[in-house]
C-alpha cells in the first residue's frame, strides 16, 4: 500500500517518526549548549559527542513541536489561525503554565499579547517577532504534508500568524518544506532547493541559507562563519539559526549523527538548530538512523514548558500525524499513489524567483503518477 507522499506507507511511518524523534534529540543533545561559542563548548566538554546533561530532555522546542503536531492532526489542510489562536490560549494562554523554563521570546511575547486581548496577527507584533520559534515547531507540518512541500510552507504560516512575523515566518517555512521533501526521499540537495522554493529570493532567510549550504563543504566552521552575526546578542534568530541547521545538515550530507553534532558544536541556539538538523536528518534517513543511546533517552514530555503537553511522545504525535494525513487522501478520493518524482530540477542553483520572489520552479509536489504499480515502490 502507497502514502499520499507516494512512499510505501511503512517507509512513510519510519520517516516520520525519525522526523520527530529526531527533532526531540537534537534538542536534548543541544540544550546544555546554548547560547555558548565553539571556544566555550570545548573548554567544557571538549567536543560534545553525546549527551553530557545528567538527564537529558527535550526543552520547548519539542514541546511546542508537540503542541503544533496536535493541533495540526486534529486540523489538518483546514487549520486557520483562530483555530491557532484558540489553541494558545485553552492549552497556554488561559492558564497557569507553571515556571515556563526555557521558553523563547517571542513565546513570551505572543501570551502577553493574547493575554492583553489581542489577536492575530496583531498578536506576532513583538519584538521577537524574527525569531526561530516558528522554525523549531516547523518539522511536524513537514510530516504532515510530505511530498508536498508548498502545502507545508502554507500550513506553517497559518500557525506561524499568531506569532510570528517576517523573517520567523520564512524560517518556518523553510524547516516544513524541507521536511516534506526529505519525506518523500528527497536527496539533501532537493531538500534544500524546496526550502529555498518556499521563501523570498531576497529575504534574509534565503541569503543565509545559501551562504550556509554553499560553505558546507567546507565544514562546520565554514559554515558558522558564512551565517553567524558576530558579537550579536540574540541567538535566536530565524535566518542564523536555520542556516546553521540547513548547513550542518548538508555539512553532513543528512547522516543523522554528523549532522546533530556539527549542529551542537556550532553553539549559539544548539537546541534549536540540533533539532532541526535533527528533523531535517530523521525524515531523510527515518528512525533507525537516529543512535539507540540517544533515542533511549526521549520519553514522553515532561511538560518543564507546557505542562498541557506533559506525558505526550513525539513517536505517537508523529504517527497521529500520518493518520490525520491519510483519512484527508481517502476523504479527498485522491488516487493510489506509487511513483515519487521530482516535479523540476532540485538543484538550488536553478531555480529562479516567482511572483514576490518565492521560487516557483523548485519542487512544490513529488507526487505525479498515480496507479503506477508496474514501476514499484519509489522512494523506499
Amino acid at each position: 500500500m502507497a502514502s499520499s507522499a507516494g512512499v510505501p506507507a511503512a517507509r512513510l511511518r519510519d520517516r516520520a517518526r525519525g522526523a520527530l524523534l529526531g527533532l526531540a534529540v537534537g534538542d536534548a543533545l543541544g540544550a546544555p549548549a546554548e547560547n555558548l561559542k565553539p571556544s566555550e563548548i570545548r573548554a567544557r566538554w571538549g567536543r560534545i559527542t553525546g549527551y553530557v546533561a545528567e538527564r537529558p530532555a527535550g526543552t520547548d522546542d519539542t514541546e511546542y513541536a508537540l503542541f503544533s503536531g496536535l493541533l495540526l492532526a486534529r486540523h489538518g489542510s483546514a487549520l486557520t489561525p483562530a483555530h491557532v489562536e484558540a489553541a494558545w490560549h485553552e492549552h497556554i494562554a488561559d492558564r497557569a503554565e507553571g515556571p515556563f523554563r526555557g521558553a523563547g521570546f517571542s513565546e513570551r511575547g505572543t501570551l502577553e499579547n493574547l493575554r492583553r486581548g489581542l489577536a492575530a496577527p496583531v498578536s506576532a507584533q513583538h519584538r521577537h517577532a524574527w525569531s526561530d520559534g516558528l522554525a523549531m515547531r516547523a518539522a511536524p507540518f513537514g510530516v504532515f504534508a510530505a511530498g508536498r512541500p508548498a502545502e507545508a510552507a502554507r500550513l506553517v504560516a497559518i500557525d506561524g500568524s499568531v506569532s510570528h512575523e517576517g523573517e520567523g515566518i520564512h524560517g518556518g517555512r523553510a524547516v516544513a518544506a524541507g521536511v516534506a521533501a526529505a519525506m518523500a526521499g528527497a536527496a539533501p540537495v532537493a531538500v534544500v532547493a524546496a526550502a529555498l522554493a518556499v521563501v523570498p529570493d531576497d529575504s534574509w532567510t534565503a541569503r543565509t541559507l545559501r551562504r550556509a549550504t554553499a560553505a558546507a563543504r567546507r565544514g562546520e566552521r565554514a559554515v558558522r562563519s558564512a551565517v553567524v552575526i558576530g558579537g550579536y546578542p540574540w541567538a535566536d534568530l530565524a535566518p542564523e539559526a536555520v542556516a546553521l541547521a540547513f548547513g550542518a545538515y548538508a555539512a553532513a550530507d543528512g547522516d543523522f549523527r554528523a549532522a546533530v553534532l556539527t549542529a551542537v558544536n556550532m553553539g549559539r541556539d544548539a537546541d534549536t538548530t540540533a533539532a532541526v538538523a535533527g528533523a531535517l536528518a530523521g525524515a531523510t534517513r527515518g528512525v533507525a538512523a537516529v543512535p539507540e543511546e540517544w533515542a533511549a533517552a526521549i520519553g514522553p514530555a515532561r511538560g518543564s514548558c507546557l505542562p498541557s503537553m506533559a506525558g505526550r511522545h513525539v513517536l505517537d504525535v508523529a504517527d497521529l500525524l500520518l493518520t490525520a494525513a491519510e483519512t484527508e487522501r481517502r476523504a479527498a478520493g485522491e488516487p493510489r499513489v506509487e511513483v515519487v518524482r521530482p516535479v523540476a530540477d532540485a538543484r538550488a542553483d536553478v531555480a529562479r524567483p516567482g511572483p514576490g520572489g518565492v521560487r516557483s520552479d523548485a519542487p512544490a509536489d513529488y507526487v505525479l503518477t498515480a496507479d503506477a504499480a508496474d514501476e514499484g515502490e519509489a522512494g523506499a
